[in-house]
């Protein structure tokens, strides 16, 4: 740690959920992490045929040191170009999200992956994930913790359930506050 950057090593291998959880910032480039499914990203192409094996539902965009003759529905663009990385920047800004990797289903879709390649695709929007929007919510240090409807459902009970025996319970919305020490 120095005054200008922070350096995080991790020994064991951890879930990107698990890094995530060390970092606050709005939005956050992640370098790698093909098998990730539930973000949008930038694809880096360093050869043209490399858009078979990099094309996964989830590119907003691509981006190159050559020049641009792929046939996609979406923009391609230079980095060698301060206009083009410009574009790009307004594109993640706009269009960046990160689903909670639960795969719970309650969105209508087997897993994250489905749901995230139709908000890329616009046909969805990160509203659609009941995960996000909970009706039971836990914050550990101000960061929410993700759980899916059934974990939820669970704690949702048991809270109302305990707090349904004491005097001076009535329904309504309830905020529930633990300092550790």
């Amino acid at each position: 740690i120095t005054t200008k950057e922070s350096v995080l090593y991790l020994k064991s291998k951890s879930s990107l959920e698990e890094v995530l959880k060390y970092l606050e910032a709005d939005i956050i480039l992640i370098e790698g992490f093909k098998r990730e499914k539930t973000f949008p990203k930038i694809v880096c192409l360093r050869k043209e045929n490399e858009k078979t094996e990099l094309f996964d539902g989830l590119q907003l965009c691509t981006a190159s040191i050559f020049p641009p003759n792929t046939n996609c529905d979406f923009s391609t663009f230079n980095i060698l170009k301060t206009e083009d990385i410009k574009k790009m920047a307004d594109i993640v800004i706009e269009k960046s999200f990160k689903l909670p990797n639960l795969n719970c289903g309650a969105c209508g879709y087997q897993d994250c992956y489905g749901l995230a390649q139709e908000i890329v695709q616009g046909n969805k929007t990160i509203g659609d994930c009941p995960s996000l929007e909970p009706s039971t919510l836990v914050k550990v240090n101000g960061k929410i913790i993700s759980m899916n409807p059934f974990i939820a459902k669970i704690v949702k009970n048991t809270i109302i359930g305990l707090l349904s025996t004491l005097k001076g319970f009535a329904k309504g919305s309830i905020e529930i506050k633990i300092k550790q020490k």
